[in-house]
C-alpha cells in the first residue's frame, strides 16, 4: 500500500479517481473525488465545531494530534494559489476564527497550538490547521504526515497573511514537496529518530503531565 498524502483526508474513503479519458485533463475535480472530500465534511453539521457567515470550522476526519480542527470559508477558493489581495480580511477572520476555537474548546489546555497551511495541500479547498503540537494519534502514520507539520511545509497563518498583505498574493518556492522526505526530526528537541513508531513514543518525553 502506498503512503497517503499528507493533509485531511483518507483517499481511501472516497471514490477512486476516475479513469484517463477525454475529460481527464480537466481541471476541476468532480464531487466525488476524494480531494473534493472537505466540501461534503463542511456540509456536515455533525463535524461542523463552529460557524458564521465568512467561514465554518469542522474537526478534522483523520486528526494528527489530540485538537485538530480546520477553518474553511465558504467562499470556493481552490487553493493557495488563488489566493489574492482581495482574500485579505477574510484570510484575517479565519485566523482569528482559528484562535477563538482553541479557547473556546482547548482554553484549560497547556497544549500549544499552530494555525497554518499546507504548502501543498492534497484536499481542494482552501483550510487552516488548527492543529495542537502534542501529535498524539493513531492517524499520524508516516513520514509525510509528520513533515507535512513540522517542516516548512507547513506555512505559518501569521506568514501567509503579511505575504498576501506585502505581495498579493501566496508564493509556494520550487522542491517544497522535497521537505516531505526529510528524515523524522522531533519537533520539541531537533532529536532524529528512524521510524514513526520510535518518533512517537520519543514524544511522549515532552508531553505536559
Amino acid at each position: 500500500m502506498t503512503e497517503q498524502e499528507p493533509g485531511t483526508a483518507d483517499p481511501s474513503q472516497y471514490p477512486l479517481p476516475p479513469k484517463k479519458g477525454k475529460d481527464a485533463s480537466a481541471k476541476k475535480e468532480p464531487l466525488g473525488h476524494w480531494s473534493q472530500g472537505l466540501k461534503i465534511s463542511m456540509q456536515d453539521p455533525k463535524m461542523q465545531v463552529y460557524k458564521d457567515e465568512q467561514v465554518v470550522v469542522i474537526k478534522d476526519k483523520y486528526p494528527k494530534a489530540r485538537y485538530h480542527w480546520l477553518v474553511l470559508p465558504w467562499a470556493s477558493i481552490s487553493s493557495l494559489k488563488a489566493v489574492t489581495s482581495e482574500h485579505l480580511e477574510l484570510l484575517k477572520h479565519m485566523h482569528t476564527v482559528g484562535e477563538k476555537v482553541i479557547s473556546d474548546f482547548a482554553g484549560c489546555s497547556k497544549l500549544r497550538f499552530r494555525l497554518g497551511y499546507h504548502a501543498i495541500p492534497s484536499m481542494s479547498h482552501v483550510h487552516l490547521h488548527v492543529i495542537s503540537q502534542d501529535f498524539d494519534s493513531p492517524c499520524l502514520k508516516n513520514k509525510k504526515h509528520w513533515n507535512s507539520f513540522n517542516t516548512e511545509y507547513f506555512l505559518e497563518s501569521k506568514a501567509i497573511i503579511k505575504m498576501v498583505q506585502e505581495a498579493g498574493r501566496v508564493t509556494v518556492e520550487d522542491g517544497t514537496s522535497e521537505l516531505l522526505k526529510l528524515p523524522l526530526r522531533c519537533h520539541e528537541c531537533q532529536q532524529l529518530l528512524p521510524s514513526i513508531p520510535q518518533l512517537k513514543e520519543h514524544l511522549r518525553k515532552h508531553w505536559i503531565k
